[in-house]
């Protein structure tokens, strides 16, 4: 069940990322080095979203190469009621000229061929020792900060706030990510 109602949330999805206008061209880090950014990542904020809205902190994400040219992504976080959630998907290759334009899938394998299961996801700013990343799309209706660490100096966070309202993303829409919560008291204070 959970599986069917996560193919219709792809599917309109990408149904409304399709039918919204891309108000400018959204620029990728360039050169990009996939072997540093894989590895595993906290998210430190995002544009809040309806796939994520079970999640109440300690978000992660941990991306691997296969042996297929694809990458492997396993997302984890912690719910309302103390228990560790995670998903896993396929990343590709959205264009060879630029590795760091990537297509995600959560959907299972025998739909990849359909190309609505597939979210865009670049990387549109990089610590220059890929200390931290900024992923989002070209239609600005995704937007992650992600570090190697569990937290962020607030100079650094405001400047790449900065940084990605000059790409056209909106800074008030931007929430910040709990990834201090102890499971068992997450989920008291949650309840409450």
């Amino acid at each position: 069940m959970k599986s069917l109602l996560l193919i219709i949330a792809i599917l309109v999805s990408g149904t409304i990322a399709a039918a919204q206008p891309n108000t400018s061209k959204l620029e990728t880090v360039n050169p990009f080095d996939l072997n540093k950014y894989l590895g595993k990542w906290y998210e430190i904020a995002k544009y809040p979203n309806r796939f994520q809205k079970q999640c109440v902190g300690n978000v992660t994400a941990t991306y691997s190469k296969k042996s297929n040219d694809r990458i492997e992504v396993l997302n984890e976080c912690l719910k309302k009621d103390g228990v560790m959630e995670a998903a896993k998907a396929e990343g590709k290759f959205a264009d060879k000229s630029s590795i760091s334009k990537l297509k995600v899938r959560f959907a299972p394998s025998i739909l990849s061929f359909l190309p609505f299961v597939w979210a865009n996801y670049w990387i549109i700013d990089i610590g220059p020792n890929y200390e931290y990343a900024v992923v989002g799309e070209p239609n600005r209706k995704y937007f992650w900060i992600l570090s190697r660490e569990p937290v962020m100096n607030d100079l650094t966070y405001q400047n790449i706030l900065k940084r990605a309202e000059v790409m056209g993303y909106d800074s008030g829409k931007v929430v910040r990510t709990q990834q201090d919560l102890d499971p068992a008291k997450g989920a008291a204070r949650n309840r409450s």
